[in-house]
């Protein structure tokens, strides 16, 4: 009879050639692959783990893109989308009031899920890429814009050249930072920043170009009617207990920094960026057919030196409809 410990060593040993087989596989699909591939795949382990420390929420997968939801459209009180598509995510719409808006050669769409913005932008001339820190969207990147998407995240940096784009947008992504680490995520937009930012976020308060903001969705329910007895000079952030849940329990659409058109203001102008307040009201005069306006919380902003001729608008007194856009939302 084989002693105990003799089988134990036995069986020790047979493990550990099969953990070296592993090794060996693992080695050997390693360098298969193209320094490229080696490069792409450490940025993407560094702007996850960088998402991570900073606070950002790890809950971009499926899920909140619509995978397992409900086909009809019902969220059931849950974060994220129902469904994801091209029309639900009124690319269309933004596409076009950006490329009617911004006489631009490049842009880049930073949070730009499945690239569905770059996609539209691309098919009007624009040369535009995007990044997102969700590796689900990017996996499941739009026809039109495979090949010009990427995951990176801003706390990492972004992997551009300083003043790469002339246009830089950021369509409901800042709202989800934690509020003190907003000026790190401001200060990257500026650094690859050309010319003109465009950022769409929830706000609250007063609003220079259009529709005042509101607290509705974005509080709890309970704290709405504190937060508007503070009166138009509150600024928040509201602090996170105040913030509104869905259904989980969990905060609403991962929103973490839920402040005033005025907080963002100074934040963007602390970052150097000039708010153009002409240019947003005729952005928000251009989305009005489609009941977008009071929804649509939008910034333009200006780098010191950005050419003002990038901002005049093609063809003005035609709307985006009389322009081409096809959209439901429209009546098209």
């Amino acid at each position: 009879m084989t002693p105990p410990f003799v089988r134990n060593a036995a069986a020790r040993a047979r493990k550990t050639l099969v953990e070296l087989a592993a090794a060996h596989d693992r080695v050997r699909v390693l360098l298969s692959r193209s320094g490229a591939e080696l490069t792409a795949a450490a940025e993407r382990a560094t702007a996850v783990a960088e998402a991570r420390r900073a606070g950002v929420p790890d809950a971009y997968g499926g899920a909140y893109f619509g995978e397992g939801r409900d086909a009809t459209g019902d969220r059931e009180g849950r974060s994220g989308y129902a469904r994801y598509d091209r029309i639900a995510s009124n690319a269309d719409i933004a596409g076009w009031l950006l490329w009617r808006n911004f006489r631009v050669a490049t842009a880049l769409d930073v949070g730009c899920a499945t690239g569905y913005l770059v996609e539209v932008l691309r098919e009007r001339g624009i040369d535009a890429e995007g990044c997102d820190l969700s590796q689900f969207a990017i996996d499941h990147a739009s026809p039109g814009a495979v090949g010009h998407v990427r995951v990176a995240n801003l706390f990492a940096g972004l992997p551009w050249a300083d003043g790469a784009f002339d246009l830089v947008t950021s369509l409901e992504i800042l709202e989800h930072l934690p509020p003190d680490r907003v000026p790190d995520a401001l200060a990257e937009l500026a650094r690859v920043c050309g010319g003109y930012l465009y950022a769409t976020i929830p706000s609250f308060g007063p609003n220079r170009s259009g529709p005042d903001g509101h607290l509705e969705g974005k509080v709890r329910p309970e704290r709405v009617d504190h937060y508007y007895g503070l009166g138009p000079d509150y600024r928040g952030p509201v602090p996170e207990p105040d913030l509104a849940v869905d259904a989980e329990g969990e905060l609403v659409e991962g929103h973490l920094c839920i402040a005033s058109f005025e907080w963002w203001t100074e934040r963007f102008a602390d970052a150097g960026f000039t708010r153009c307040v002409e240019v947003e009201e005729r952005l928000y005069s251009d989305v009005e057919p489609a009941d977008l306006a009071p929804y649509w919380n939008l910034y333009v902003l200006a780098k010191d030196g950005a050419d003002p001729a990038a901002v005049s608008p093609r063809e003005p007194g035609r709307t985006l409809a009389e322009l081409g856009l096809s959209h439901p939302l429209l009546g098209t």
